[in-house]
């Protein structure tokens, strides 16, 4: 059963529905959003884009949209509150038969190549005493879904104990795994949210893991000691690396042996000075005054005297080169015992909270020793730097170095004892980290250990397991009732196939030719064939006065086309169904007769006036859910107003297809064509449109778009009828201008150039003049109203306008 379609949401990028939304586009007087109704009326020209609006339709069919279309999209919506899009073409439940020219060549292939036969389709046969009797046995076999008898009695209880079992496992399943969920995860209280577990990732999958090692023999649950020594384990953070101290380089021996070999080495002046020998301060005076005067003043700073020539040779003499390079490596020696002085307070530095608590014990020992065998060193650095210092007072005295007890050693060893704790600290960080993920996995798995033992968890399973078992007795048992009953249908649906007669299909189509369109010699022959399966079927053929019929004429195979699609609608898979029709253009290539009589075809056959009222209320719906119609031609167009409920506002509906360059729109159709159906109308309308518009904007610039096209068509017609003799000419557009020869120039430059472009290309790339073609407007109601005013007072009352 169908729901019938209320509107097309929307389309994209399907051929010239770029972006179609109908909720923009199809609206009534009143602005509100309209919607198809029983009876749906579809007008546009050609190309306008009926037939891309059909195979849209068609792909809910035949559930397959063209694979041309780049990125298509679309979506109907129903009353029943389903919708139909791009991805829904094949799940939808909605029965959908529509005629257009992809229907034509999918099953009437004889229309392209007259080699080809026509699909035969089946509807029901003669009737069968014999096999309906026995269809009638075996369906009380089968017995129903309401009476609950029969094998389908039987396998409806077979399906119901089936779901009882399954919902009865899936409970007990579903409860015990909702308590493993619930420890693994659950917010506050599972192991994913124990920072003691340490797994942010913890969930259902891994405790079932974890479960299956706890109950594996070889799993031996810890202790309650065992749990707290790892919880205390886990408290303790990974330290950084301890590095080695790079300061702890002792300088010692080094200075010892320069002190002394400096201290105790023996110089002698030249011509020493007695009295520099005798006073030392006295000496030390002389070198620095020396640095003052020598080269830099004649006069003794001190005493003002002159300087005598000899004073610098007989002091050169005292202060020899030996003796100053001496005094030189002394000064030089000190500078090294300031530095090794400077950097005792960093010789070593020990952080305790660079180690484990286990070494902090240790690390106060020796950070004490460290302390007095610093203080010791700085003593004997303190002893060599006195005697170096001496030395320098007094170059040319001869010094016995005294050596002072050495702690060099005792330093080294707490240098050592410290590099042995920081690598047991820096192993103990590396294996720290792997030691707490086992006492972390342990602690988990004493976790889950605990858990399944208070659920009951190996209990719990051996009853699920059962009801298992139970589940898959009743889905064999299900399996074979569903099989009975399924062998059982496929039984009936060969015996009513028996019923059917694909021949009767060509029978239908000949009867619609012949009543319908008067064809007595054209007509399908139902061909008789063996099929693999041994079964008879059959192929139409087109044939004309009893003979294969070749060459067909385009309006013959019109006829054959939508006679074939009317007759389809009565098969097996259709009727009683009551589909959504959609017809697309069934009168190409036809001529007026023909266009009644499938106005006439689809009266009978589809909207059936029985089915209606006087007041063309639906009375019966037995034939169809909802019908659309497009078609071109006017006339065809005025006799479906015709059709019994298409004049009810209730029940039916009118829409127009509008084409502006690549792009279409759909609207309702407008009242004049609705009421007129002459295009003689439409063209007057877009004339008087274009003569109340005086700036182009986005809800107008089509009416000046096709304003050339629009008006030359309206002067083909309007002088034909009032000049028969001779149509529109240059003459005749004068005669219709009178004497102002402008307007009909200008007329004609628009009728011509804008329409045709007459041969000047670049007209067609340049904008639409607005100015000219409103001017032109003017002039052209202008002189109607004055040459026949009371035509275009109607004219103008036709389009629902006002005249002025």
């Amino acid at each position: 059963m169908s729901s019938p379609i209320l509107k097309i949401d929307n389309i994209k990028n399907i051929a010239v529905y770029k972006n179609f939304q109908w909720s923009n586009s199809v609206r009534d007087e009143g602005n509100n959003v309209a919607e198809f109704k029983n009876i749906n009326v579809i007008y546009g020209r050609n190309y306008s884009g009926k037939t891309t609006l059909s195979r849209i339709i068609r792909s809910a069919e035949i559930g397959l949209l063209s694979d041309k279309y780049v990125t298509p999209e679309f979506k109907f919506s129903l009353a029943d509150g389903s919708e139909i899009t791009q991805r829904s073409l094949t799940t939808h439940s909605h029965v959908i038969r529509v005629f257009n020219e992809d229907f034509v060549r999918d099953n009437l292939r004889f229309i392209t190549d007259d080699e080809q036969t026509i699909n035969s389709f089946a509807i029901l046969g003669e009737d069968n005493t014999r096999l309906e009797e026995e269809i009638e046995t075996n369906e009380n076999e089968l017995g129903s879904v309401e009476d609950k008898d029969g094998l389908i009695g039987k396998s409806l209880e077979a399906n119901e104990k089936h779901s009882r079992a399954e919902n009865a496992h899936n409970r007990k399943l579903n409860a015990l795994e909702d308590k493993l969920r619930d420890k693994a995860n659950k917010s506050g209280s599972g192991i994913k949210h124990n920072k003691v577990f340490g797994n942010a990732n913890y969930n259902l999958t891994k405790i079932k893991s974890d479960i299956q090692k706890v109950i594996e023999d070889s799993f031996f649950p810890i202790t309650d000691e065992d749990v707290v020594m790892k919880l205390s384990l886990l408290k303790e953070t990974p330290k950084e690396e301890i590095r080695e101290s790079s300061l702890f380089s002792l300088k010692y021996s080094s200075i010892l042996s320069k002190s002394k070999e400096l201290v105790e080495k023996k110089i002698q002046a030249s011509a020493p000075i007695q009295e520099l020998l005798n006073d030392s301060v006295l000496a030390a005076w002389v070198r620095s005054g020396r640095e003052q005067h020598e080269n830099k003043r004649e006069q003794c700073g001190f005493c003002g005297n002159d300087l005598p020539p000899e004073l610098w040779d007989k002091l050169d003499k005292h202060f020899n080169q030996e003796s100053e390079n001496l005094l030189s490596a002394l000064s030089g020696l000190l500078a090294t015992i300031q530095k090794e002085k400077a950097r005792l307070p960093n010789l070593l530095k020990i952080n305790n909270s660079d180690f484990y608590s286990n070494f902090h014990e240790d690390l106060d020992i020796l950070k004490e020793e460290l302390s007095k065998c610093t203080e010791s060193y700085l003593a004997t650095i303190e002893l060599i730097e006195v005697q170096v210092k001496s030395r320098m007072e007094d170059i040319f005295k001869d010094i016995i170095f005294e050596e002072p007890t050495s702690v060099e050693t005792e330093l080294n060893n707490i240098r050592l004892s410290f590099e042995e704790y920081r690598n047991k600290a820096n192993q103990s960080t590396s294996s720290l980290s792997s030691e707490q993920v086992k006492a972390r996995d342990a602690l988990r798995l004493h976790e889950v250990f605990t858990f399944i033992n208070d659920i009951a968890y190996v209990d719990e399973t051996k009853a699920i397991e059962k009801l298992k078992e139970n589940q898959a007795t009743a889905a064999r048992m299900k399996l074979v009732a569903n099989a009975e009953v399924s062998a059982k249908r496929k039984k009936i649906g060969e015996l009513k196939d028996q019923l059917k007669d694909e021949s009767k299909g060509a029978d239908q189509v000949n009867e619609y030719l012949n009543d319908f369109f008067g064809h007595q010699s054209l007509s399908l022959k139902p061909i008789e064939e063996t099929s693999p399966l041994f079964r008879t079927v059959y192929r139409f053929e087109v044939t004309r006065n009893e003979q294969k019929a070749y060459h067909l004429s385009e309006g013959e195979c019109s006829l054959i086309a939508f006679c074939y699609f009317m007759a389809k609608l009565k098969d097996i898979e259709t009727k009683g169904n009551q589909p959504i029709i959609w017809i697309d253009d069934p009168i190409s290539s036809l001529d007026a007769n023909h266009i009644f009589f499938v106005y006439s075809l689809i009266n009978a056959e589809i909207v059936t006036p029985e089915a209606y009222d006087d007041a063309g209320e639906i009375k019966e719906r037995n034939r169809f859910e909802q019908l659309f119609i497009s078609t071109h031609n006017l006339d065809f167009l005025k006799y479906l107003k015709r059709l019994p409920g298409a004049s009810s506002k209730r029940k039916s509906q009118y829409f127009i297809i509008n084409r502006t360059d690549q792009t279409s729109d759909i609207s309702l159709m407008p009242k004049y064509l609705k009421e007129y159906v002459t295009e003689f109308n439409f063209l007057f309308h877009q004339i008087h449109k274009c003569a109340a518009i005086t700036a182009i904007n986005d809800d107008n610039y089509t009416t000046f778009y096709n304003f050339g096209n629009n008006a030359r068509k309206f002067f083909e017609i309007y002088l034909y009828y009032k000049y028969p003799d001779q149509g529109m000419t240059q003459t005749t557009l004068k005669t219709f201008f009178g004497e102002e020869s402008v307007p009909a120039i200008l007329s004609d430059r628009i009728n011509n150039e804008y329409s045709h472009l007459a041969g000047v290309f670049e007209r067609g790339s340049t904008p639409i003049e607005v100015p000219e073609m409103h001017t032109a407007a003017k002039f052209i109601l202008d002189k109607i109203k004055q040459n026949d005013h009371e035509q275009y007072i109607s004219l103008v009352q036709s389009v629902g306008e006002v005249s002025a």
